[in-house]
Order: structure tokens, then C-alpha cells, then sequence
């Protein structure tokens, strides 16, 4: 049995940080009913490319979960909708702070419907603060965490993480905060209500640039793919391609020396310790660089995983959904879909010891559930008619 079987969560989220956060819910064997806005459902569903009419942006984020349209701005819509929430243990939304309130559907309301109801609110900037109102995306996000700052080269320009890391990490962050409130419930019996804001979890993942900058006072720059603080780590040119390779200790850096029959620069007192090797990184690069250019990538990982040195292709997406490695960890497998039949998707990168947590169910279509739902929960075929002719339903 899967570790959240039998929690049911209300999704009204939308495009990414809300349907990730929901998706990992489904994953781990959460009921996740995904309730999307009359008539056209969650935006990202207009999100190119498409698989014979279906968007594979909404596919990659949407599985294993059950769709209900519902018009929550009429006052049909709003009373089908209080009827699910006493069932509820989770509501994920990621509207702009006071949207459900408008819709008298705020956590005040809910939560004397439900008071065991754990409500999580993501969204850019968070529910308070002078930029609350502020619409928000990945790239505004990332670009005011910091992030993009120090992302990129000394000189070019700032540059965006190719993933959108920001809604990303507040979907992730988000879960983790459902899960300690139901963990908390557990010992008063209440729900609680949760704020994420994307921009707080982006500067929560600056690390060593926040550590260095509360050190020295200077502001860290762009560095490349180089780390700031460790070297060499960092992409380098081999004969017939790149690779990375992370040296993070002295202990690393002798047995990368032993690997590249290097015992010259073992020796040279610019590179005795991380932070003169750091220091003098320029020279050191040329130097590698020098002695990688003798071999191909894959000579070099050879040498160098015998020698215990971290280190890694430059894998394509394509080389990554078929590499040995990955598909042994069931991180790529087959999912069914109602419309389109079996297609790939990320597996769960959750491993338990007694808990197998098999995707096998795709993204819903567009109120694919929608009736199914409503009969769950009390509603007449002859009601559920009324809904659908009324335009309250789909």
C-alpha cells in the first residue's frame, strides 16, 4: 500500500508549482482530485507540444490525478464544491493571494467546513509583504532570488537555469510542509494553513553565495560552470566532446592527479590546497585541459570512476531517457492515458523499503472524472444533469 493511500486532496492549482506539489502527492498514493475552471481547465493545457490534441506539459505534471471542472463563480458551483471539501485532508492552490477569498472560498471559510483541512497556498511572493500582488513567474523569480546573478559567465549575461527551478522547488517545499502539518494534526486533531512563496524558497536554496557574501561583504559573481569555492569542478573539453568532473577535498584531488598521470601539479605549491588551487584556477584549467585533450570522454570516465574521481558525461535528453542507469531505477516508464494509450513519463524518485510507488495512470483529460466524482459524493444523475446544462459543470 502506498505511504498516502487514503489522504484526499483538493488540487485547484494550475501550470506547475501547485501541480507538481500534487502530482508527488499522487505518486505516493494520495486521491488527488484536480478541480479546474469552467470551461477550459488549467491554462497549461493550451501549452505546445501537443500529442494528438493533448498538451505534454499538462501530461508531465498532471498524472494519476482525477479532473472535475466546476464554475466556482457560480453559486451552484461554489455549493458542489463545499460538498467535497468535508472529505478533504489537503487544498492546493497557487492562484495571486486573496483569489479564493474573493470566491468566499478562503481558508476562513473551509476550515469551519473541514477544521482538519491543511490548506497550502503557493505563489510568487508569498500572502504578505509589499509584493503579495505581484504576478510572478519562473523567470521574474529567479531573476530577483539572486539566482540569476550568479548564474551564467563573467562575461555574458545574467542567465535563467534552463528548468523552471523556481515553481519547482516551491511545489517540493510545499509538500514537505503538507506532510509536517498532517504530521502535527495527528497530535491536536487540527489543520492548519500553509504559505509558500516561490521567491522565499529560491533564496532558501542560495547556499554558499548567501554564506560568502555574510563572510566577505562582496557580492558573488558569475563563475560559469565552475563552483566558486571548490576546484576543479567544473566542465572541461575532452578529445572528442565535454565532461564534468567535481573535485571537492585534497583527498579527491590526489587520487585525480594519480588518474591523469599528473604528480607535477600534485606537487606545485599553487595547488596544495582548495582554496590556492581556487585561487589560481585559470592556470590550473589550461593545465587539465592540456592533458584531457589526449583522450575522448569516454577514456576519461573510465580512468577516472576507477580512480574513484567524480565525474559525468554531458548526457543529452535524449541520452538521458536511455541511459542503463536510469531505467534501473524505473526514473522513465510507461503511463496509460485515456486518450492518447501508453506514453512516457518520470517515474517516482522516492524509493521505500516496503512501499512501491508504481506509476501506471496518465494525466486525465478535461473533466474526465467530472461525473464520477459527483456520484461519489452524493450527487443524482438527474442533479448532475442540471450542473451540466446550467453550465455549472463539465
Amino acid at each position: 500500500m502506498k505511504p498516502l493511500k487514503g489522504l484526499v486532496v483538493l488540487d485547484l492549482s494550475r501550470v506547475l508549482a501547485g501541480p507538481i506539489c500534487t502530482m508527488l502527492l499522487s505518486d505516493l498514493g494520495a486521491n488527488v482530485i484536480k478541480v479546474e475552471a469552467f470551461p477550459n481547465g488549467d491554462d497549461s493545457r493550451t501549452n505546445p507540444p501537443f500529442m494528438n490534441g493533448e498538451s505534454s506539459y499538462f501530461l508531465s505534471l498532471n498524472r494519476g490525478k482525477r479532473s472535475i471542472v466546476i464554475n466556482l463563480k457560480e453559486k451552484a458551483g461554489k455549493e458542489i464544491f463545499l460538498k467535497l471539501v468535508p472529505k478533504a485532508d489537503i487544498l492546493v492552490e497557487n492562484f495571486r493571494p486573496g483569489t479564493m477569498k474573493k470566491l468566499s472560498l478562503g481558508y476562513d471559510t473551509l476550515k469551519t467546513v473541514n477544521e482538519r483541512l491543511i490548506y497550502c497556498a503557493i505563489s510568487g511572493f508569498g500572502q504578505t509583504g509589499p509584493y503579495r500582488d505581484r504576478p510572478a513567474y519562473d523567470v521574474v523569480v529567479q531573476a530577483m532570488s539572486g539566482l540569476m546573478a550568479i548564474n551564467g559567465y563573467p562575461d555574458g549575461p545574467p542567465t535563467r537555469v534552463g528548468a523552471s527551478v523556481s515553481d519547482i522547488t516551491a511545489g517540493y517545499v510545499a509538500s514537505v510542509g503538507i506532510l509536517s502539518a498532517l504530521y502535527r494534526r495527528d497530535q491536536d486533531g487540527k489543520g492548519q494553513f500553509i504559505d509558500v512563496g516561490m521567491l522565499d524558497c529560491m533564496v532558501y536554496t542560495l547556499e554558499n553565495a548567501l554564506s560568502r557574501y555574510f563572510t566577505t561583504g562582496l557580492n558573488p559573481g558569475r563563475v560559469g560552470n565552475r563552483h566558486p569555492i571548490c576546484t576543479p569542478f567544473d566542465i572541461f573539453q575532452t578529445k572528442d566532446g565535454y565532461m564534468a568532473i567535481a573535485v571537492q577535498n585534497n583527498a579527491i584531488w590526489e587520487r585525480f592527479c594519480q588518474a591523469i598521470q599528473a604528480d607535477d601539479l600534485f606537487q606545485d605549491e599553487l595547488f596544495k590546497t582548495n582554496a590556492s588551487r581556487t585561487e589560481n584556477e585559470p592556470v590550473l584549467k589550461k593545465d587539465i585541459l592540456k592533458i584531457l585533450s589526449d583522450k575522448t570522454t569516454k577514456e576519461w570516465m573510465e580512468i577516472l570512476i576507477k580512480h574513484s574521481v567524480p565525474c559525468g558525461p554531458i548526457n543529452s535528453i535524449a541520452d538521458v531517457v536511455s541511459d542503463p542507469h536510469i531505467l534501473s531505477r524505473e526514473m522513465i516508464v510507461e503511463v496509460e492515458h485515456k486518450k492518447l494509450g501508453q506514453i512516457r513519463a518520470p517515474g517516482v524518485p522516492i524509493k521505500f523499503s516496503d512501499t512501491k510507488c508504481t506509476v501506471t495512470t496518465g494525466a486525465p483529460v478535461l473533466g474526465q472524472h467530472t461525473d464520477e466524482i459527483l456520484r461519489e459524493y452524493g450527487f443524482s444523475e438527474d442533479e448532475i444533469k442540471t450542473f451540466r446544462q446550467s453550465n455549472v459543470v463539465a
